[in-house]
């Protein structure tokens, strides 16, 4: 199973921590060693960082846990591959451009015989039933609603019936964003915090680190975590509900 880590924020804020833990699952704490990536949606901009060597041990990894990169939403993932050999074109997270913005996808499952129809206006580089499910995707919302980009609500109704067709190939758990929000889809595993003060003093569960967050913060600093298994052993974390679109925004769960 891959793994996924989303963080949505109310102020632009540094993942290392989490990333920290996150990055111990790919080849250390866990069997995930098929590659790894990370997108930081900076203003317009995304910063991408991706990796097909594990992520436990990657140099380029290291660069991420140790520079505090601000963002109002991160997406991150650690791979074991299902379709599509490891190389970095099979690599998550996956980008593509859409009504002048970049939208950023990673998908945890694996889809069987999912082979969609697509008109050429996205179309996957790799192999993977991921990135056809993310061109799909986009496909569907650009045909949805061709006056350009809706409502958050409206895209929520959309991700909603796509990912209960999707889900009908196989697991479909995913995070997506347009650096406005984050979108969340729980197939089987997928949990969030949100962190808001009076902050907690946090201890990774794959990593003997622990960091007090009101050293870090301000008091009206708002931060949910995505994850598809909770990173830290002394908070609570919250199940998504399964088969329901979720939207964060502003580091709150706006709809799940």
């Amino acid at each position: 199973m891959c793994q996924l880590l989303g963080m949505n924020c109310n102020v632009p804020t540094d993942i290392c921590f989490s990333f920290t833990g996150f990055q111990a699952r790919g080849g250390g704490t866990d069997i995930h060693r098929d590659g790894w990536g990370i997108a930081f949606f900076e203003g317009n901009g995304v910063r991408l960082f991706l990796d097909p060597q594990p992520s436990w041990g990657s140099p380029v990894a290291e660069l991420v846990r140790h520079y505090p990169i601000r963002s109002l939403n991160v997406i991150a993932h650690i791979r074991k591959a299902t379709q599509g050999p490891t190389g970095l074109e099979n690599t998550h997270p996956f980008m593509r451009e859409l009504w002048g913005r970049y939208w950023i996808f990673a998908h945890n499952g694996n889809l069987l015989d999912y082979a969609p129809e697509l008109d050429g206006s996205f179309l996957p580089v790799g192999q993977t039933d991921s990135e056809r499910a993310f061109c799909h995707l986009l496909q569907t919302l650009r045909v949805s609603f061709p006056g350009g980009m809706p409502g958050r609500e409206a895209l929520c109704d959309v991700l909603d019936r796509f990912a209960a067709e999707v889900g009908g190939y196989g697991t479909f758990n995913f995070l997506l964003s347009n650096g406005d929000c984050l979108f969340a889809h729980r197939a089987t595993d997928l949990h969030y915090i949100v962190r808001q003060a009076p902050f907690p003093v946090a201890h990774l569960k794959d990593e003997d680190l622990a960091v007090d967050f009101n050293e870090v913060t301000t008091p009206d600093d708002r931060v949910a975590l995505i994850a598809t298994v909770p990173l830290t052993d002394n908070e609570l974390w919250t199940p998504l509900p399964i088969g329901r679109v979720a939207m964060f925004f502003e580091g709150e769960c706006h709809r799940g």
